[in-house]
This record gives C-alpha cells, sequence and structure tokens, in this order.
C-alpha cells in the first residue's frame, strides 16, 4: 500500500471516527435534556387527588390540584387595575374549610387558650404612630380604649365613595363577642362567621388548630371551583347575585333592599355552596390570606410564566398606603355592592393592614398534605 492510499484511508476512518462521536455526543446531550426535562416535570408535578386511606377532616372538603389563570378574566366588566394581569398557576391539593370560622369555633379557641384579640388589647400610642405619618397628632385618651371598626349606614346619598370614613365608625368596646360595641353580643348567634379579627388573631387560630391561612392562589382556585373561567363562582351572570351571596342591594350606603334576606352578616350556609362545596366564597365577610399585598406582584408572576404554589410576593407595596403592611383579602362582603367594589367576583382582592379589625373581616383555614403527614411523625 503507497503512502497516498494509506493517507486517504486514514483520513476516510477518522472521518468516520469523528462522525460517530459527534453522533454519540448529540445522543447523550438528548438523553442528558430528556433526563432534565422528566426531573423539571417532577419537581412541578401536581398533586391533585386526596392520597387513598386519607380521611377528609371534619368540617372540610378537599380542593383537588390544578392549573388556572389567577386574576380577572377579559370578559369582566367590573375588572379592577390590581387584578390584572391574569397570570397562569398551578396548586397542588389541599383541605379548605367548608365555611368561614364561626363564632362558636373561634370561642373554643378562646376558652382553651385564653387568648386576647387585638381588638380587646389596650392601645399603646407608641406602637400605634409607627404606622402612620410622620408628626400625626396623637388623639385624646378617651378614643385611645380598645376597640374596632364598625359599619354606620349614611342619613343621605354620598357622592364621594372613596371617603371610607362616611360609613366606618371607630366603637370602642367592639370586638369578636360584641361585634357592634360592648352593647351587642353573638348569643345565638353561634353559626355566624367571627369578625372584627386581625391577622395576628387568625394566624394564632391556625397555630392552634394545626391549620394555617391560605394563599391568595388557594384562595381564588378553590373560589372558582370546577369551572375555572367564569366571573362568579355561580357563572357569569349579575342577576343570580341575590341568590348566591349576602352583598349590599340597592343605594350604598344609605339603604338596602335585603333582596338577599339580610342587611348584615348572614348565618354560614345561607347561600348555595360553590361546586367544591364551599359556602360564603362570594359576600358575607372578608376573608385573610398569607399573601403580602404589593401591587407589582401580578406583574411579576406574568413574566415567570406557569408558577407551581406561589407564595406570595416578598414584601409589602402598596403605592397609595406606603407605612402600612397589608395582607391580602378576598372574597368580599355583606357592603359590597356594584357601584365601587363589586368584589363578591372571583377575582376581586382588596389590601388591609395586618392591624386591622374590622365588622365584615373573617377568615377561614386550610391544611395541606405536607402538614398532615407531619402531624403523623
Amino acid at each position: 500500500m503507497n503512502r497516498d492510499t494509506y493517507c486517504k484511508r486514514y483520513r476516510k476512518e477518522l472521518l468516520l471516527l469523528i462522525f460517530f462521536a459527534i453522533i454519540t455526543s448529540c445522543k447523550k446531550e438528548q438523553e442528558l435534556k430528556k433526563v432534565e426535562k422528566t426531573s423539571t416535570k417532577q419537581q412541578t408535578q401536581i398533586i391533585k387527588d386526596l392520597p387513598k386511606g386519607m380521611a377528609i377532616p371534619e368540617g372540610m372538603v378537599w380542593i383537588p390540584g390544578g392549573s388556572f389563570n389567577q386574576g380577572a378574566i377579559k370578559n369582566d366588566p367590573m375588572i379592577m387595575k390590581h387584578e390584572a394581569p391574569a397570570h397562569p398557576v398551578s396548586v397542588d391539593g389541599f383541605f379548605m374549610d367548608i365555611t368561614e370560622v364561626t363564632n362558636a369555633q373561634f370561642k373554643k379557641f378562646v376558652d382553651a387558650t385564653n387568648y386576647i384579640t387585638v381588638a380587646e388589647r389596650e392601645i399603646v400610642w407608641e406602637e400605634m404612630k409607627k404606622q402612620l405619618p410622620p408628626n400625626a397628632p396623637k388623639p385624646h385618651d378617651s378614643i385611645l380604649q380598645p376597640g374596632s371598626l364598625i359599619f354606620k349606614k349614611t342619613k343621605k346619598s354620598v357622592p364621594n365613595l372613596f371617603d371610607y370614613s362616611q360609613w366606618w365608625l371607630w366603637k370602642i368596646g367592639a370586638n369578636w363577642k360584641h361585634p357592634l360595641g360592648p352593647e351587642s353580643s353573638i348569643e345565638g348567634k353561634d353559626e355566624y362567621p367571627v369578625v372584627h379579627i386581625a391577622y395576628e388573631d387568625a394566624v394564632a387560630y391556625c397555630k392552634w388548630a394545626g391549620r394555617r391561612l391560605p394563599t391568595e392562589a388557594e384562595w381564588e382556585y378553590a373560589s372558582r371551583g370546577k369551572e375555572k373561567n367564569t366571573i362568579f363562582f355561580w357563572g357569569n351572570d349579575i342577576k343570580d347575585l341575590s341568590s348566591h351571596a349576602n352583598t349590599w342591594e340597592g343605594e350604598f350606603p344609605l339603604q338596602n333592599t335585603k333582596v338577599d334576606g339580610y342587611e348584615n352578616k348572614a348565618p354560614v350556609r345561607s347561600y348555595p355552596p360553590n361546586s367544591y362545596n364551599l359556602y360564603d366564597m362570594a359576600g358575607n365577610v372578608w376573608e385573610w390570606t398569607q399573601d403580602w399585598y404589593n401591587t407589582t406582584y401580578y406583574n411579576q408572576l406574568k413574566q415567570q410564566g406557569l408558577t407551581h404554589n406561589p407564595k406570595g410576593a416578598a414584601k409589602p407595596y402598596n403605592p397609595n398606603n406606603p407605612a402600612l403592611r397589608e395582607k391580602v383579602i378576598k372574597g368580599g362582603s355583606f357592603l359590597c355592592n356594584d357601584s365601587y367594589c363589586a368584589s363578591y367576583r372571583n377575582s376581586a382582592r382588596m389590601a388591609t393592614s395586618m392591624d386591622s379589625s374590622l365588622e365584615h373581616l373573617g377568615f377561614r383555614t386550610v391544611l395541606s398534605l405536607n402538614m398532615v403527614n407531619a402531624s403523623k411523625k
């Protein structure tokens, strides 16, 4: 074999070796990518079904995991800016209270722990002024007494519905046991939702009960029920409002026509549940979630694409109330009216200071599978 023939043969074999090396390398890279994709899918795999043999806690219902678009849907004529943009979210399955926590349930907690709610505690001015604008004047000592905010009807029409002070009154002695003030009582109202609950109070109850507050995503996912793309939990027809929720019907805050049967709070289970068998996911009382209220958060989630089990913004941010640390509340209340909030919609949300206690604010709890498993150890 001469030199030229040998070189040609060598180059041919070398090219074949390089070719096979490239092919092998590409296959390995493809396999690696396949493994990485599988690993990623495993990491974000949604827990949908209730594990076999696991009992549903009394008073709760299993919410199967899944995906949805959180935020206002396109055909919602009452959409508010902070409900957009809608963004894809997935959540693992979890247990949720069928109703809001009731007066009877909260009383068991208080009786067992001697807990004192924020509305019942002495007001410390040095602490309060930290949340107020600089140089805010100190109110008279006669006003700085334990109490909470209660609703009051106005005597005439209110042209400016942005001024909430027209229908809210600071009532000394108002708290969960005395929702309208010292002379009022919850006697005979065991099945009404507990109110005048600050965030700290709700968290304390959750710790005692071995539960937690829902994330905003979990709350909205559960509220929507099995049909994830409707304005209300019952569908898109506003005409069905009075038969499905306790809200303000008439001229707010002057006159409530009580078409839905109630002017103020209603007992839990007074209206039909949604398709997950959850009651009062619209109207009656607002409900705490664990998420910080941050006006930039929805935009952040939109840019991230599908987000699994979002836990809310890292910190609060509200340019309208920069000094306050606010949490997201959901569901609306008996005061919601289409003239200024229409918060009986699935996507509706509001910001509330953590130390706020109000006549129309309560909560419900959830339980995730990891919490159930941890309690068994």
